[in-house]
């Protein structure tokens, strides 16, 4: 058998402790299929004295993370500390100088810094893998670099963060407001105790900017991504949403159109007869189609130990058997380097919730507004009386451009008669 490959792990939190468990449990079965040993050489933590659940014996501890980018024995450095700058950073760049390949789990650092992290791996002919920094468990990745490489991509969306989607479908579930469930997700360890990289929308962004530079042959442009986040969902239009035939996901959508990549991340009105409109609780999909192949679909679990390690160990194994490949599937000198489509050019349907006092004359003065930006009304929905109060009137469109729908809705919020800022979802057509 060949000399095993010989990784040190930067990182021993929730994904770094399952790499090592699943090193320990599946040795022989790994070792089966990836041709040789993958052999467990160093680590580095924060904290040598932590209890932990899993055993190191053997296996040595370094201090400075930095020590196992320099190491003589390590072959693979393994990056699961996270975060776009500091040590990750550091580290990443350093084993990459020293001629080691990298697995990482981070994709705020390749949202970031992956077209250049990239180049500097195949100028010093090192890899960078990092199946696990998207969709968890998902092979979507590996997807897009081998099983539809001979494909065009056209589009892919998917829902990208395993939190807002548990917070969406428990909201459509029982009813409840946003805070509530946010509160109990964070009680049931689904939410962080500061959410706001999943529930603003930063997470699924960093995911699909990486996604978007694998399907399209892009540099990773973070700063072209158009982000919203699920904040202002509330249990009212979940509810108008089942009423229309629709369901609210979190969604990252990615496509070319004449005036650059078109990247964004918003809650979404999906149509019942889409199948991403079914993926609930903690769970991720992600659709790519392609020119040839159609459309696919890739579900599973976004997040966890298990699913995250499972993607970790799946890059180690194929550099164990000598796949060195392009991170975002063409040569890093060849990206695009593409334009972002301004959202103001963005044409679709939209959904828009108004909270109105309920005398005449409110919905002819909504709808001369629209019709003055040329907006055509598809729907409109109207629940009860309320003579002292607002009552909810919601309103969906014809395809129209971003820019005339805002421009409408700010001018709709004007009103005298409307008691709070408009709501606006896009629908999307699958």
């Amino acid at each position: 058998m060949n000399a095993p490959l010989r990784i040190g792990v930067a990182g021993l939190g929730t994904v770094g402790g399952g790499v090592v468990k699943l090193l320990t449990e599946h040795s022989r079965l790994l070792s089966v299929r990836a041709g040789r040993p993958i052999r467990l050489v160093a680590v580095s933590a924060r904290s040598r004295a932590k209890k932990r659940d899993f055993a190191l014996d053997g296996v040595r501890w370094e201090r400075d993370p930095l020590a196992l980018a320099e190491a003589t024995d390590i072959d693979v450095v393994v990056e699961l500390i996270g975060g776009s700058a500091g040590v990750a950073r550091r580290l990443v760049q350093r084993a990459i100088a020293r001629g080691k390949h990298v697995v990482t789990a981070n994709k705020a650092l390749l949202a970031m810094h992956g077209s250049q992290i990239a180049l500097a791996a195949e100028k010093r002919g090192v890899a960078v893998a990092f199946e696990a920094a998207v969709a968890g468990g998902i092979p979507v990745v590996k997807a897009l670099r081998e099983g539809l490489v001979g494909n065009r991509v056209r589009r892919l969306y998917g829902i990208l963060n395993g939190t807002c989607n548990y917070i969406l479908s428990t909201m459509r579930e029982t009813g409840r407001d946003f805070a509530t469930v946010l509160a109990e997700a964070q009680q049931a360890g689904y939410a962080e105790a500061d959410p706001s990289f999943d529930v603003d929308g930063i997470d699924a962004a960093h995911k699909l900017a990486v996604l978007t530079g694998a399907a399209f042959g892009a540099k990773v442009n973070f700063a072209g991504i158009h982000v919203e986040g699920i904040r202002r969902v509330s249990a009212m239009d979940i509810a108008f949403a089942d009423e229309l035939g629709h369901r609210i996901k979190l969604l990252g959508l990615a496509r070319e159109t004449r005036d650059g990549i078109e990247q964004r991340v918003h809650p979404c009105m999906v149509p019942l007869a889409a199948p991403i409109a079914h993926i609930e609780g903690v769970f991720n999909a992600v659709v790519v189609e392609g020119d040839f192949v159609g459309t696919t679909m890739f579900q599973g679990r976004g997040a966890g130990q298990g699913p995250t390690a499972s993607a970790v160990v799946a890059d180690l194994v194929d550099l164990a058997r000598g796949r060195v490949m392009p991170a975002f599937v063409v040569p890093a000198e060849r990206l695009a380097d593409r334009a972002a489509a301004p959202m103001d050019r963005h044409v679709g349907a939209y959904y828009m919730r108004l909270m109105v006092q309920d005398q005449p004359g409110v919905i002819a003065a909504v709808s001369s507004i629209l019709a003055r930006h040329h907006i055509s009304l598809e729907s409109m929905l109207q629940r009860g009386r309320s003579p002292e109060g607002a009552v909810a009137v919601v309103l969906t469109t014809h395809s129209t451009q971003e820019a005339r729908m805002r421009r409408a809705a700010e001018q709709i919020g004007r009103l005298k008669a409307v008691t709070e800022p408009p709501c606006l979802i896009r629908i999307e057509q699958f």
